[in-house]
C-alpha cells in the first residue's frame, strides 16, 4: 500500500505501475489526521522524509500504530539535524532524540530498536510494535 494525502500523487503512482508492470501496489487516499489503513492490516510502515511535514504527528501516528500488526516496525527516514552540514532548511531536519521521543510514546506501544546511520544525511530509525502477549496459563 502506498498512502499519501495528494491525489495527484496517487494518480501518478498509479501510472508509473502501470508502465513498469508492478500490480502489487495499492494507492491509499490518506487524510490530514490518518492515513485510511485498517487496524492490524500493515506489518512495515516506511516514511521517507515525511513525518515532519505531518500536520499532527500525534494523531498520524496513533492511526499508523492501530494499523501496525504486532510486531511489525515503522522506519522513518529523516535528514539528521545533528549534522550542520547537511544542506537541508533547520524545518526539514529531526535529531534522533526527537523521533524517539515523539514515536516512543506508550500509548502507540512502539518501542525504538535501532538507528542505523548508512545513508550520508539521513538517520534511518526503527521502532516495532509491542507483540501480542501469550495467554497466561
Amino acid at each position: 500500500m502506498a498512502v499519501d494525502i495528494q491525489k495527484e500523487m496517487l494518480d501518478r503512482l498509479q501510472k508509473r505501475c502501470e508502465a513498469a508492470g508492478v500490480t502489487n501496489v495499492t494507492p491509499v487516499q490518506g487524510g490530514r489526521k490518518t492515513p485510511n489503513l485498517e487496524p492490524n492490516s500493515i506489518d512495515l510502515a516506511i516514511m521517507v522524509d515525511v513525518y515532519h511535514e505531518f500536520e499532527f504527528p500525534w494523531e498520524m501516528m496513533k492511526e499508523i500504530s492501530a494499523a501496525m500488526k504486532p510486531g511489525g516496525r515503522v522506519v522513518l527516514v529523516e535528514y539528521r539535524m545533528e549534522d550542520p552540514a547537511v544542506p537541508i532548511k533547520l524545518v526539514h531536519k529531526m535529531s534522533q532524540a526527537q523521533v524517539k521521543k515523539e514515536v516512543a510514546r506508550p500509548e502507540f506501544q512502539l518501542t525504538w530498536k535501532e538507528t542505523i546511520d548508512a545513508l550520508p544525511r539521513q538517520h534511518i530509525i526503527v521502532f516495532e510494535k509491542a507483540a501480542d502477549e501469550p495467554p497466561e496459563e
